[in-house]
């Protein structure tokens, strides 16, 4: 005997399958009180439209047909977009305590096992992670202390520079690698085939491609595709493992030399013999993440951004002029500029912050995300939005830059302080994006622009940099946006001449090498 299904059951299964097919369909969409952007599709809002090379560039491309802060739906997820001084200022600034966590990045948090002071959320494991980049890598320790490792090495790189001018690309990322590690791990890279220059830039090469966008599908919007298998797990599990073994040889070096009781003046030694003695707050694999991070970030960003001047350089002859006035009245030929004669070279500061709006190397900026639901300008900024600066937008604004693809220190001589004094604020001109803001700004800033500084002072001083020629003699023109599409660009491999201005220079080079070499063999 059956039972009677009651008559009003079909009402409601219909009325269910109606509610879960209007709830799928509405997945994908744009909250009317959100900001405005492009049209959306159901279930994938814009994830369709999103490029998997040149996202800052779509980001400005869209903010001048949506506004300066425009947001994309991919899946359930929200994205806000700010591109314009103002928002950035008004949100990342003032309401920081709302904005200055990550989102959850899949991908990049299994290549790290979830150990990386960039990615994460302001945890006390993150706040003491920072205080030692804070505590070693602030303006005093970098002014009275490590300055010397800095001017060693910028020797050491003219030097190599005049017995191997075609490897300047090579040679510029081999200075910043080295005193990475020198200042972190006591142990100098001293040429292009150490482990502390090759494995490293391997490493970097994979972990980039990793976290490329466009690289995985859309795997923390719509959580589902974690599941599935392809090419982009294959890629995440070799550079796990790649970056695994990396930062353990990294340490195995520096415990081997330690048991030999070969200590010496690094922040790696430093924090051993502190938690040492007090008790690891990380586990061993945080501890040993936490140096390969910032050897990374000290190594490779700075190298970008250097390789950035160079590449300006040689396509600008007249900037190159008008700094060797400023420099040759201050130094003449008998010595390189020091970073003391910083105040008396405001043209060479100049340099490095074009440098650094020009071509940022991170035209996207990296994720926050709110913590909270916000409203801003009477739009709504739902919590977990991903929160993206449009650097490349910004920078390239010719409202704010006239002319704003061309390379012109000028733009900058009126703000003579370095960034950190301009980081926080709303002055439109004086400030970039290259290092982030608001609280997730990177704290390697101060070493950074050093370090930018010091090679683009001695190179303007000691150098004539131009544009390549073939067999013919013919100037082969370099591509001012031949850049790579990764998370964080740098120039593509390029060639120049570099010549010594005189023999004056030339022996002022070779003068310093002998006294640099002393001084950096304890780090060899």
């Amino acid at each position: 005997m059956s039972i009677p299904i009651p008559f009003y059951v079909p009402y409601i299964v219909v009325s269910l399958i109606a509610i879960s097919i209007y709830r799928v369909l509405r997945i994908g969409r744009r909250d009317s009180r959100m900001p405005p952007g492009p049209p959306t599709v159901p279930f994938f809002g814009n994830a369709l439209q999103i490029p998997t090379t040149g996202l800052g560039k779509k980001f400005h491309a869209w903010s001048k047909e949506y506004g300066s802060v425009f947001s994309l739906k991919v899946g359930g997820s929200n994205i806000i977009v700010l591109c314009d001084r103002k928002s950035v200022h008004d949100l990342l600034d003032k309401k920081g305590s709302i904005y200055s966590d990550r989102p959850p990045q899949y991908v990049a948090n299994y290549i790290t096992h979830g150990d990386h002071l960039t990615l994460q959320n302001q945890t006390p494991s993150w706040r003491e992670k920072r205080s030692v980049v804070t505590r070693n890598l602030n303006p005093k320790m970098l002014d009275e202390k490590h300055w010397r490792v800095q001017e060693a090495e910028a020797v050491f790189f003219m030097n190599n520079l005049l017995k191997r001018p075609d490897e300047i690309f090579e040679l510029a990322k081999l200075y910043t690698a080295s005193v990475a590690a020198t200042l972190l791990y006591g142990q100098r890279a001293t040429d292009i085939d150490s482990f502390w220059y090759k494995d490293l830039y391997e490493l970097m090469e994979q972990w980039l491609t990793a976290q490329e966008p466009g690289a995985n599908p859309p795997v923390d919007e719509i959580p589902i595709l974690q599941l599935f298998p392809g090419h982009w797990k294959k890629r995440a599990v070799k550079t796990r493992k790649t970056m695994d073994d990396m930062w353990t040889k990294a340490r195995e070096i520096v415990d081997a030399r330690r048991a030999r009781g070969d200590k010496r003046d690094c922040f790696i030694d430093s924090k051993l013999d502190e938690f040492e003695k007090s008790g690891f707050p990380m586990s061993q694999h945080s501890f040993n993440n936490l140096f390969g991070e910032l050897l990374e970030a000290g190594a490779d960003t700075t190298a970008n951004s250097i390789l950035t001047l160079i590449l300006a350089f040689a396509k600008y002859p007249e900037v190159q002029r008008r700094a060797r006035e400023e420099i040759d009245k201050v130094c003449g030929t008998e010595r390189a500029p020091l970073f003391s004669d910083f105040k008396n070279l405001p043209y060479i500061n100049a340099c490095v912050k074009e440098g650094m709006r020009w071509r940022p190397t991170a035209p996207a900026g990296l994720p926050h995300m709110s913590n909270k639901d916000d409203v801003y300008e009477g739009m709504l900024i739902p919590k977990g939005s991903m929160i993206f600066v449009g650097i490349w937008a910004i920078h390239q604004n010719d409202k704010i830059y006239p002319d704003c693809d061309k390379f012109d220190p000028d733009r900058y001589l009126g703000h003579p302080g370095l960034a950190a004094e301009y980081a926080v604020g709303l002055t439109l001109v004086s400030h970039h994006y290259g290092y982030g803001a608001g609280r997730r700004m990177c704290p390697g800033m101060h070493l950074a622009e050093r370090n930018m500084w010091r090679i683009a002072a001695k190179l303007l001083w000691a150098f004539d940099i131009s544009e390549p020629v073939d067999s013919e003699g013919n100037v082969v023109p370099l591509d001012p946006n031949g850049y790579n599409s990764a998370i964080l660009v740098s120039p593509l491999p390029f060639k120049v001449r570099v010549v010594p201005r005189s023999k004056e220079h030339l022996v002022a080079i070779e003068r310093e090498l002998a006294g640099a070499k002393e001084f950096m063999s304890q780090w060899e």
